[in-house]
């Protein structure tokens, strides 16, 4: 039997030797530490607070094969806070290790391939799977590779790519459970707390079919209004408490010499729900119910909140390095209509435009950004407030995550007036990036007085450095200089003696080292002559 065994391993080992040889199979993997000293990220942080500091880490172990007509890639990660585990754990305490991506991407057309038949575009192939979604910049669809869990979709994706036309077209359905005796596609959003504080201040399990109010704004003086607290800063974005149901997109994008022009179409669909309250443990947990809690339950679950959202970004590039200096522009605008994930009739928009001009290793430039909010002194009626969807939040609007993140997001929308300046060396770079935040619509107080549109400004240090082929070192400093504004924009404030107990300045410092190895990697051997 033992022999047996050797013969099959030798086996298995000779036939990836075998993939190897050949370049279809590929192993690589990484290790991403990152050591971070908090004292103001994302939000403001009482007066008299200590500062933070803790260690991230992501492992990943990416696998990859390639043949004429198939591409499978497998990607495992497991994210966790140094310290998060005890040194001897039980089942218990739960499991981190996740799916980060496993896909299949099936070639049906391929004008290089003679041995296929379907000739009348260039190529196309149909991705199914886990897998990341990354379009353009990052602005809106992206994989949010700075979060060390990342961002991926359960999707199918239809790629075609025909005489300089790229075409993508995908699809998600989401879904909780596949036991016997489930009835209807009423969806549950997974990205639910296990744990919630009720009325009480007491820490509870999350009830069953609920997403808690709490998980995403502040209450505004602790009022309840219809059995459901009032959020002075509800959840906007990346459907930050509320995963989507299921999406069609489309992006189409072309290049014409110094010119890319890419259009983007994306329809996300929310699950139904109504306000509800449960009672536990000496409290109320207040929260949006997706399923019913009981046959006594009549409210119609089915059907979905249907969000668009549509645009075009335009990249021209200028010049070139070597002469007078390369200078790139880009613009774009995004508009969003239908209902958004509360059900109400959504009428916002998005828009950008930047210049960067490069010569040798010194890159300059300037942008400035617009994401439309709710006026509160003349409302429309609508929700004005513009949704940057999935994208990385965190590469376009400061670094310390003030906006458009798990921290929350102004409802009077936001202006970000930004200028880059950044130095590139062979083995480092090193940059500086200074932000104004501005709101784009007024805001008031509780006593009806409008907010200062100023929020503050923002400075951003970087330094990079590559060790090795594979190592990375990265090194970060921001500062936030926030005004009064800040506390009421974010929802943290509703009276000026509230917004005076925050303090308004906060620093953040971080380390990450990032490792990427190619375990198939080989030093190339010089041949003597």
């Amino acid at each position: 039997m033992k022999n047996f065994i050797a013969k099959c391993t030798l086996f298995v080992c000779l036939g990836l030797c075998s993939l190897v040889t050949r370049g279809q199979f590929t192993l690589n993997g990484q290790l991403r530490t990152r050591t971070e000293v908090r004292n103001g990220l994302g939000n403001l942080v009482p007066v008299g607070s200590k500062t933070a500091v803790f260690t991230s880490q992501r492992t990943r172990l990416n696998f990859g094969y390639k043949w004429d007509r198939v591409t499978f890639g497998v990607s495992i990660q497991d994210v966790r806070v140094w310290g998060q585990d005890a040194s001897s754990i039980s089942n218990a305490d739960g499991n981190r290790l996740m799916l980060h991506e496993g896909w299949a991407d099936i070639v049906l057309a391929n004008k290089a391939d003679t041995t296929i038949k379907f000739k009348l575009v260039d190529q196309l192939s149909v991705k199914i799977g886990r897998q990341e979604l990354v379009y353009d910049d990052v602005r809106l669809i992206g994989n949010l590779d700075w979060l060390q869990q990342g961002r991926r979709h359960d999707m199918v994706l239809v790629k075609l790519l025909h005489k300089g036309w790229q075409v993508d077209a995908g699809y998600a359905f989401n879904q909780n459970t596949d036991a016997f005796g489930t009835t209807g596609t009423s969806y549950v959003p997974g990205n639910v707390p296990a744990y919630i504080k009720n009325s009480a201040g007491t820490l509870v399990p999350t009830p069953a079919g609920l997403i808690p109010l709490t998980a995403g704004g502040s209450l505004a003086n602790n009022s309840v209004k219809s059995g459901a607290p009032v959020f002075a800063n509800p959840p906007s974005t990346n459907a930050a408490t509320q995963d989507y149901k299921s999406f069609t997109s489309l992006y189409i994008s072309r290049k014409f010499n110094q010119t890319k022009f890419s259009a983007l179409f994306f329809n996300d669909n929310f699950g139904k729900y109504k306000t509800d309250s449960v009672t536990s443990n000496g409290g109320y947990v207040y929260g949006r119910r997706f399923a019913a809690s009981g046959k006594e339950d009549a409210f119609d679950y089915s059907g979905t909140s249907s969000r668009f959202t549509y645009g075009l970004m335009i990249n021209h590039t200028l010049g070139n390095a070597s002469g007078f200096g390369k200078i790139a522009l880009q613009a774009a605008y995004y508009a969003q209509s239908g209902k958004d994930r509360d059900g109400v009739s959504l009428d916002a928009y998005h828009y950008t435009i930047s210049g960067l001009y490069q010569k040798g290793k010194w890159s300059i430039g300037p942008g400035y950004d617009v994401l439309s909010g709710n006026d509160a002194v003349n409302p429309s009626g609508k929700n004005n407030r513009f949704d940057p969807l999935y994208g990385t939040p965190h590469r376009h609007w400061g670094y310390m995550d003030y906006f458009y993140v798990g921290t929350g997001s102004p409802a009077g929308g936001l202006q970000n007036l930004y200028g880059k300046l950044k130095y590139t060396a062979n083995a480092w770079s090193a940059g500086v990036d200074v932000h104004g935040f501005w709101l784009n619509k007024d805001m008031k107080k509780a006593d009806g007085s409008v907010i200062d549109k100023n929020l503050g400004t923002e400075v951003d240090f970087l330094l990079n450095y590559n060790l090795n082929k594979f190592t990375n070192i990265e090194l970060g400093y921001s500062v936030m200089k926030a005004t009064s504004s800040m506390a009421f924009a974010k929802g943290q404030a509703t009276t000026d003696a509230v917004a005076d107990t925050y303090r308004r300045t906060g620093t953040w410092f971080y380390a990450m080292l990032n490792i990427r190895p190619d375990f198939f990697f080989t030093k190339p051997v010089a041949i003597k002559q």
